[in-house]
């Protein structure tokens, strides 16, 4: 079993998602997972720097903490090329300790572009074929593709890690699953969901196996429910609206309804270590290894605190039920 934290790059600015990252390695976390977004989620989070800028600065600054991106879409705002030679280079300088989290991406991010955002469908399809893009790079000298909707025109990553990064596919359902199987190295998820660790194992998967875990901490109950509120009531509405909305403005519109008592029923809140564990159980019972707190409280510092007091070793020491 594995702790990471997550650190949410819409909610702070650059610098700061980097000295957390120095502070999560001092707290004794095995990782940090970081979000590649060109937009936040609500305007009241302020801040999404790039990711990329960000991991070569937190792999100058950390010695042994993984990296893992959760997750960067390859498919429309990155072409496939452009990813696979930043996941080499961001290998090569952490000293091999980064993990490529890989999704299909919300419209929130890739619209920007100006290239249109695709059905589901067609978005899961691009994904195929940009792991394939990925997958061919890695292995050296250079490479063309010829897909429906992606092209890669001889092309070669020259510096190229010796030992590659670990690619975790996220998924929300069976065909995600087996895709992770196919071209990954590991899962990623979002959901207590025992079935798509099954799928990615019945397809032949094996590798870690990732879940962000919800929570809200803070000295009291209240104050961490408040705050949750505040900047991540997004996350209530679900995923087929968290997919599909272009802007920050929709999403606050979208959880203008959103109350109190939804965030405690989605949230672990407040201080009470036996809640998060609690929160946490669902996840180990479903068969993940790689556990990722998900701090939405008002003190990113007392969480971290928190959790280098004692609650990263008891979730280290949860069993399935």
């Amino acid at each position: 079993m594995q702790v990471g934290l997550k650190l949410a790059t819409e909610a702070f600015p650059p610098e700061e998602v980097v000295r957390q990252t120095v502070r999560a390695e001092e707290a004794g976390f095995d990782f940090v997972e970081l979000s590649d977004h060109y937009h936040p989620w609500l305007e009241a989070q302020g801040h999404s720097g790039f990711t990329w800028s960000m991991l070569g600065a937190m792999a100058a600054r950390t010695e042994r903490i993984g990296l893992v991106t959760g997750v960067t879409c390859p498919i429309i705002r990155y072409h496939p090329a452009v990813v696979a030679q930043a996941a080499a280079t961001v290998q090569i300088l952490s000293g091999g300790r980064f993990t490529l989290g890989i999704g299909s991406g919300e419209r929130l991010n890739e619209h920007v572009v100006g290239t249109g955002w695709p059905a589901v469908h067609v978005r899961h399809a691009m994904l195929r074929e940009a792991l394939q893009i990925i997958r061919q790079l890695w292995q050296g000298g250079y490479q063309t593709f010829e897909g429906k909707y992606l092209q890669l025109e001889d092309a070669r990553v020259f510096d190229l890690p010796e030992q590659l990064p670990v690619i975790a596919v996220a998924s929300g359902g069976h065909n995600a699953s087996e895709l992770a199987a196919e071209f990954g190295d590991g899962l990623f998820a979002t959901e207590p969901r025992e079935d798509l660790v099954s799928a990615f194992h019945d397809a032949g998967g094996s590798g870690p196996l990732y879940a962000e875990v919800p929570m809200a901490w803070a000295a009291d109950e209240e104050s961490a429910v408040q705050a949750a509120l505040e900047t991540s009531r997004w996350a209530v509405t679900g995923w087929k609206v968290m997919s599909e909305l272009p802007n920050p403005v929709n999403f606050d519109a979208a959880s203008a309804t959103v109350r109190a008592d939804d965030i405690r029923e989605q949230f672990s809140c407040g201080p009470d270590a036996e809640k998060h564990l609690q929160q946490v159980q669902p996840y180990v019972d479903a068969g993940f290894d790689h556990i990722v707190l998900q701090n939405a409280g008002p003190d990113p510092d007392g969480f971290i605190d928190a959790c280098a007091g004692g609650l990263i070793e008891r979730v280290k020491a949860l069993k399935a039920s």
